[in-house]
């Protein structure tokens, strides 16, 4: 018995589409997991997680060898991304879950929760950009980047559970809609107009600012570079909205985008 499901790798903001493979043999003594293709720590642990994942979510673990392969065999693949698209993997081999053409991407917690990850927005942006016309599953805590990507059909869900529930026509839900991004004006306190000498400095960066040029800073310890540096965005001029998804992307993919409150 097998399945075949796609998700996403992410290195950087280097996003790689790869397909998760599952191959259930019932007729092995060994009731065991292998998962290959390249896959970090984090990865390998996996195999874990889905199985408390699923016992916890009502669902009974496969008796027999169960084989996942992670192609392309020649990509490193890393993170937590790949828990959900496992896990869903093994229950469309067994037929617990219908076949439904869709990618997904999340980590699962031992209860059967899916947990927020890194990197959704550059994944999603990928997708949108490319020619990927599917579905794509990713976790309910994730939604606030996903409503910034417009031309998918993407649907965010809390528990491996709901996924099932969608996928075999238990139950409805609605997909994620899109808004745009909320630009708002530049709100620190600290001011150019604050910086007192550094006549050479503040040239520089009045150019680099009105030309949109790069700015390397390099000096000794104490000789402004971090003072300068917190006063520079206030003499920028406001960012369109490719130039807010842009930074946005490298905050989601770092871990570090806030939803807001």
């Amino acid at each position: 018995m097998t399945s075949k499901l796609s998700s996403v790798t992410i290195t950087g903001l280097n996003v790689t589409v790869i397909h998760v493979e599952v191959d259930i043999d019932r007729r092995s003594v060994i009731h065991d997991v292998d998962i290959v293709g390249l896959g970090d720590t984090a990865v390998k642990e996996s195999k874990k997680r889905v199985k408390s994942a699923l016992r916890n979510s009502g669902f009974s673990f496969p008796q027999g060898r169960v084989t996942v392969n992670l192609a392309p065999g020649d990509i490193r693949k890393e993170g937590s991304f790949l828990d959900l698209p496992i896990a869903l993997g093994i229950l469309q081999a067994t037929g617990v879950m219908k076949r439904k053409d869709f990618m997904a991407m999340g980590e699962l917690s031992l209860d059967g929760g899916i947990r927020k990850i890194r990197g959704v927005l550059p994944a999603l942006s990928v997708l949108s950009e490319g020619d990927f016309s599917g579905t794509v599953v990713i976790p309910r805590d994730n939604i606030e980047e996903a409503q910034l990507i417009d031309g998918l059909k993407i649907y965010a869900f809390k528990t491996l559970r709901e996924v099932v529930e969608y996928a075999n026509g238990l139950k409805e839900f609605l997909p994620v809609e899109h808004r745009q991004i909320p630009l708002t004006e530049f709100s620190d306190s600290a001011d150019f107009s604050e910086v007192k000498g550094q006549l050479a400095a503040k040239r520089a960066l009045e150019i680099a600012a009105s030309g949109g040029h790069n700015v390397l800073m390099r000096g000794s310890p104490g000789s402004g570079k971090t003072m300068l540096a917190r006063r520079f965005p206030s003499i920028l001029p406001p960012m369109t909205t490719q130039e807010a998804l842009e930074v946005i992307k490298i905050y989601s993919a770092a871990g570090l985008f806030q939803t807001a409150t």
